[in-house]
């Protein structure tokens, strides 16, 4: 029999499984969740993919204490990050839009120097994920994940598809799981 080799260790597959199982248990509670939505052309009543996002998370149980429409301004949405990262309120935020590639696309770059830690994985499962949806146009996504002084950030496209995917599909499932790690430090 194959034991999986997990950090240089081969350890019983049931074990894997049973910690995975564990710490998931421990972690399924509501989270305080800010969205926020990068566009020059959008507000509060045309922003679909804030809708999207906004709707899954209150279907799964948990709360958007603070939703904002900013235009693409990289000074703009780090001073709203970080009255946000200051919020007792917020555990989370998910944006959404000013990911391509387009000259006035800042998320990237205005949330990436702010990170403590990046979750490399993110990027690379939604691209994978998008694949099948978008064909080669899956190799343009920057998503982007990772914490900020204790809190989660997801820098997600500004298509309701593309957030409605990243949302189901990793976001939800592991929400509870990164809250819980965070906040067990």
């Amino acid at each position: 029999m194959s034991l999986p080799r997990y950090l240089g260790v081969y350890m019983p597959r049931r074990k894997l499984a049973d910690s995975v199982a564990e710490h998931k248990s421990r972690s399924n509670f509501p989270a305080k969740v800010a969205v926020v939505t990068l566009s020059n052309s959008r507000s509060l009543d045309t922003d679909t993919s804030g809708d999207v996002i906004q709707e899954l998370l209150e279907k799964n149980g948990h709360r958007v204490p603070a939703r904002k429409v900013l235009p693409d301004n990289l000074k703009i949405l780090q001073t709203t990050l970080r009255g946000l990262l200051r919020n007792k309120n917020v555990q989370a935020i998910i944006t959404t839009g000013g990911t391509g590639l387009a000259v006035t696309d800042v998320t990237i770059e205005a949330v990436r120097p702010m990170l403590d830690k990046e979750l490399p994985g993110f990027n690379s499962l939604f691209m994978l994920l998008s694949y099948p949806q978008v064909k080669s146009a899956a190799m343009m996504s920057r998503a982007l994940a990772g914490t900020i002084k204790g809190k989660v950030i997801f820098c997600l496209p500004g298509s309701p598809r593309a957030c409605k995917l990243a949302l189901e599909s990793l976001i939800l499932p592991e929400l509870g799981h990164i809250l819980m790690l965070l906040e067990s430090h």
